[in-house]
């Protein structure tokens, strides 16, 4: 069983719906009682800033099950762009504590390495590049690539980095360290692609 964590941010029920699709059980975490012992998999969303995503978080109740089942059993977990973001210790995009979950840093995209083009935010379509094969992105047409939206990213050794992308340097857009899993573009917005990432975080 997936479990969505419905904390007031992100695009809820458009991971709901890909999984009604996928016909792939999932529940959404809005409570700390919906944590039960069925759940396999966590996806954390998230939309906005880094400060906002936190305190709402810190607000909703659900952070010590979310400890408790990401850190202490180790379920794959999936953040998704600010999602993802808040994973960290802290972002040059505010001041509030992340989860720690992860010792990577977030940062800015450089505004001096974009052309007058190229604004920011970092908003459409980019494609991507592998650079450590995994299941994630089993059968994903890295040409198309995926949706972004965001000014700030998380910079990841490279070891961590499944897939990155190009927007004046490089992004890290796909993620894994251990059973923690991150994506910068929006997989929900991201039509085929998004789809068969989506199921592909659901059958690991």
């Amino acid at each position: 069983m997936i479990g969505i964590v419905d904390y007031g941010i992100g695009n809820i029920h458009a991971f709901s719906r890909v999984f009604k699709i996928l016909g792939m059980p999932h529940t959404l975490l809005s409570d700390a009682k919906d944590f039960e012992d069925n759940i396999s998999k966590i996806i954390l969303p998230g939309v906005g800033a880094f400060d906002h995503a936190m305190q709402t978080l810190n607000n909703s109740g659900l952070r010590d099950k979310l400890d408790e089942f990401v850190l202490e059993r180790e379920l794959p977990t999936l953040g998704v762009c600010v999602g993802f973001q808040i994973f960290c210790k802290s972002s040059q995009e505010g001041s509030e504590s992340g989860l720690g979950w992860i010792s990577e840093e977030v940062v800015r995209l450089d505004d001096s390495k974009l052309d007058d083009y190229m604004p920011l935010p970092h908003m459409g379509w980019n494609n991507i590049e592998v650079m450590n094969e995994n299941d994630l992105i089993s059968g994903i047409d890295t040409e198309e690539g995926f949706y972004f939206l965001h000014s700030y990213q998380v910079t990841s050794s490279e070891e961590s980095i499944i897939a990155r992308s190009h927007y004046g340097g490089t992004i890290t857009s796909i993620y894994n360290h251990k059973n923690l899993y991150g994506i910068q573009p929006h997989p929900e917005k991201s039509h085929s692609n998004g789809v068969r990432f989506l199921k592909n975080f659901g059958d690991l």
